[in-house]
Parts: C-alpha cells; structure tokens; sequence
C-alpha cells in the first residue's frame, strides 16, 4: 500500500488584531531565528506521516504587514529583520526555507548569489533604510549551483568557456567565480593530493567546496562593507537541496549545521578552506565515506 503523506504550510492571519511576533534584538537573535526556522521546516517534510495524515505547519503574519488591523492607515511599513542574498534557483523559496511571511526577510536574487553592482546598492538601500529593523544580512548559496557549476566545467575543461564569448551578461556571472572555483581546486589537491581529481565524484565535491567559499566570502564582503555597524553581521550558508537542510563548514569548529559567521580576516579563510575540503560532506563526495 502507497504511504500518503500530506503537508500543509500555511501563512495565517487571523482577522483581528493579534500580538505579533517579536522582532529579533541583535544579529545572533536573527540568526537562531532563522536557524529555528529552517529546521522546523526540514523536520516537517521530513515526517513520516501515516496514511491520509495531514502534517500541518502555520506562520502567523501580522496585520500590519498586509496593512490590515485598527490602525493601518496604507501601505504597511518595511520591516524586515534579516537581509537575504539568495540565488536565482526556483527550488530555492526563500522564506518558506526560513519559516517566516512576509515583511519578515529584505531578499535579493541573482543567479550564483554573486555581489554585483545591482545586488551590492539593493543591499546598501536595505542597510542605510531600514536599519532601524535590520540585524543580519545572508548569503545563502545552494547544493548543485547552475552558475557554479558552469564555472567549474570552465575550469576542467577550458574549451568550453568558448560558448559564453558572446554572452556577455552571463559571461559577466561566471567570470565573477572562476577565482573561487580555482582556489577551491587548488586546497583539495593541497589536502586531498594531485590524484584528487581522479576520484570518484570529484566534479560534485568540486562544486561543493565552491559554492560554500563563494558564499562565506560574499558575507566576509558584505560584513567589511558594512564598517563599524556593529549591531548589523553577515553570515552565509548552503542549501542543500537534497535533505532541505542548512550547511556551513566553518572555520575553528566541527559545527557545519546552521547559518555561521564568515572568518574575521583573509588569515582565517585558510583554517575556513581547510574545514570545508575535510568536511564529512565533501569526503562523501569523493567516496571516502560510504
């Protein structure tokens, strides 16, 4: 007999004035919250639930952000707590990953989550308006990027960069990873050998490894950008689309589970690489796990 599983996620507003719920305080508030968020959404989809069960998920919304209740007078106020540099991917919903509604998350999308000039002034807009709200941004890459992935086919067979000569628009993506992508080579067969690229499943840990350093440099990035604001971080993470779940290797911890903290200085990205390329996730990649 067929298991049927049925889930229902569920964005509700009551009606009637209802207390809302409170803003984050600080960064590390911002960022339990979404980590809270994103683990309550994995572990719903991940229920095995019996037969014509439904698994249901709600996510109050305030009024005031659909400018409803007593006292709107027009259109709602921004006032999102969290800033989202995501990528373009459709199988990559930004607040529903996080659990949160609307007027919760300030999201930019590009394809490879790269910080151009549109995405820097977006998120430059959404620090210098919105401050009063804003307490962390993201980036958050994904498992099996397009965009990286281009950039990684590049690097292993240069041939092939020869299809974007007249592309300009996307040339201008990809070129902005081919660095990434080359670093993230050259600390594997630093730490894996010469013969890394004969393994088994090379190409995926490859991508992997440069997906998560294109993301934790973004947020190293964004955090110098944003100076002495202190009460204002940047972290990143990855999506990993398979298990719905949020993965940052980081640099001074075993800890890969969650959104983390970009390292503090270009010094601290070598200890970063060095935990991603050793990391349970990319050694699987590469067969040496079962």
């Amino acid at each position: 007999m067929v298991r049927v599983k049925i889930v229902e996620i569920t964005y509700r507003y009551g009606g009637t004035d209802v207390t809302p719920r409170t803003r984050p305080q600080n960064a590390e508030a911002a960022r339990e919250r979404l980590d809270r968020g994103s683990r309550a959404i994995s572990a719903l989809l991940d229920v095995s639930a019996r037969d014509g069960e439904t698994t249901r998920q709600i996510i109050p919304v305030d009024p005031r952000d659909l400018g409803l209740g007593s006292e709107a007078t027009g259109a709602p106020e921004q006032r999102p707590y969290a800033a989202v540099l995501g990528c373009s991917d459709a199988r990559v919903p930004i607040e529903l990953i996080f659990n949160e509604g609307p007027n919760d998350l300030f999201v930019v999308r590009v394809a490879g989550n790269g910080l151009g000039g549109e995405v820097l002034g977006s998120l430059s807009y959404a620090v210098d308006h919105l401050g009063g709200s804003l307490k962390l941004v993201v980036v958050l890459g994904h498992s099996g990027c397009g965009a990286v992935s281009a950039a990684v086919d590049v690097v292993l067979n240069p041939r092939t960069y020869l299809a974007f000569a007249e592309k300009h628009t996307l040339r201008s993506i990809l070129d902005r990873l081919l660095v990434v992508v080359h670093a993230a080579m050259n600390r594997m067969e630093t730490v894996h050998g010469p013969d890394v690229t004969q393994r088994r499943g090379y190409r995926e840990a490859l991508i992997e490894v440069a997906v998560v350093a294109n993301a934790a440099l973004a947020a190293y990035t964004i955090q110098q950008e944003l100076g002495a604001q202190q009460d204002l971080r940047a972290v990143y993470g990855v999506y990993l689309l398979s298990t719905r779940q949020i993965w940052a290797p980081r640099h001074g911890s075993a800890e890969c589970a969650g959104l983390a903290y970009p390292p503090p200085d270009l010094d601290a990205f070598s200890a970063f690489a060095e935990a991603v390329v050793q990391s349970d996730r990319i050694a699987a990649l590469l067969g040496q796990q079962d």
